[in-house]
């Protein structure tokens, strides 16, 4: 049955799509068709990974999530000890079980694992194919070239620096269109060696939080492909048109793929680490500043919760849910999506609707956040040093979009009947 809340998150559609157009470097020339297609392969894509013949395969990455999590503390506390915690022999006697988790040996060491594993499954052609056939979907429902359908595809697996590094050879051919959409799209999705971070995060108070996570980021990718043709319009007569899917990454050897692997994550690893520390640093510098003008209790995040109040009640969210869903919207934007899933995990059961919590999960499930405004000019001036420019004016569009995108995931989700989900 539909209610004033799936309306309500109908309507927040539209106003994402009306904010995108708003910035339209050529507001005549609006997809109508990608349109209508994007918002299709989302809600089908929402009612196949939901639907009951596909509780098998979400309840097996849970599981798959939970096996992981488990071979990687044996690891952790291999090297670290007890100083690991997740039920290590303590040498003292504890009073709070809780206070044990600790974020650098509980959640990044899952990013080195699943790192080494997807390179590993990239070598096997496992991932590769699975990429592939995402890669033809895209190009088939929404008319995308071969290169860009590949890499939209790849970002939904890797992170929005490892994609382009997918078609390397074919970066010069972008067009300004394309390198646009390949930005809002690495922006709008995760890696999956963050997914598994983020639904070890949410598991003691969202079920199925592993399922989530991972139609998040598949469903965000179309969201983040309409919003950026919306944007940054192809030109009739340019763009790719036939699919070029051999790619440059290529390993040696099962060992080579998992050194590499292991490598490149933990570059990853010490990327979100310094990340965190200076953001949540500068953000923390920057409240003490505010309430010392305005008052003990007024931060930069009370200023946000009351902007991003509205937007999130626009997703599908509750009233009576808006200030923290807008709190946490602004702790995403300013301090990373991870310290966003951070806060949401430790909010209480029963402090905020399932609903919401749900809605949250697919509105914080992208890298749009300033911190990744770095990454991305920084990765993408390595990789193609010619555009660098073109790049730097582009990147703010780029969250724009890739912020939006995510809360089109959760608007879409919102105006699906809650039953599906059960």
């Amino acid at each position: 049955m539909f209610s004033l809340l799936n309306l309500q998150s109908l309507l927040g559609l539209l106003v994402i799509v009306a904010a995108c157009w708003g910035l339209s470097e050529n507001k005549r020339a609006f997809p109508w068709k990608l349109a209508i297609g994007a918002i299709v392969v989302q809600a089908v894509l929402v009612l196949v990974l939901f639907n009951p013949a596909s509780h098998g395969v979400l309840h097996a990455v849970n599981a798959a999530v939970d096996g992981l999590a488990r071979a990687t503390s044996v690891g952790t506390n291999f090297v670290f000890g007890y100083l690991a915690g997740g039920g290590f022999q303590q040498p003292y006697s504890v009073q709070e079980p809780g206070a044990l988790f600790t974020f650098a040996f509980q959640v990044l060491p899952l990013i080195l694992v699943i790192s080494a594993l997807s390179a590993l499954l990239w070598h096997w052609k496992i991932l590769k194919w699975i990429t592939y056939g995402f890669g033809i979907l895209f190009q088939k429902t929404m008319g995308l070239g071969g290169a860009s359908a590949l890499a939209v595809a790849a970002n939904i697996f890797l992170g929005m620096i490892e994609s382009p590094i997918v078609i390397r050879a074919y970066l010069d051919k972008l067009t300004r269109s394309e390198l646009f959409l390949m930005m809002v799209v690495g922006l709008a999705t995760v890696a999956g060696s963050t997914m598994v971070a983020y639904a070890l995060m949410l598991a003691p108070t969202l079920p199925n939080a592993a399922g989530h996570v991972l139609v998040a980021s598949i469903i965000s990718a179309p969201a983040g492909i309409l919003l950026a043709r919306i944007i940054v319009p192809e030109k009739p007569g340019e763009g790719g048109a036939h699919a070029e899917y051999d790619s440059p990454l290529k390993y040696d050897s099962a060992i080579d793929a998992i050194v590499k692997g292991t490598s490149d994550g933990l570059m990853v690893v010490l990327n979100i680490s310094a990340v965190l520390i200076v953001f949540v640093a500068l953000v923390a510098l920057v409240n003490i500043i505010v309430g010392g003008i305005f008052g003990e209790g007024i931060s930069v995040e009370w200023f946000l919760s009351w902007i991003f109040a509205p937007v999130a009640w626009l997703t599908g969210v509750q009233w009576a849910d808006a200030r923290e869903a807008g709190l946490l919207l602004g702790v995403k934007l300013t301090q990373t999506e991870f310290k966003a899933f951070m806060d949401l995990g430790a909010v209480p059961a029963g402090a905020i609707s399932e609903r919401t919590r749900m809605l949250l999960t697919y509105a914080l499930c992208g890298f749009a956040n300033i911190g990744s405004v770095g990454i991305t000019v920084t990765g993408l001036s390595v990789l193609m040093p010619e555009r660098r420019e073109e790049v730097l004016g582009l990147v703010w569009k780029a969250l724009f979009a890739g912020f939006l995108a995510t809360l089109m995931s959760a608007s879409i989700v919102g105006a699906m009947p809650g039953s599906i989900f059960g």
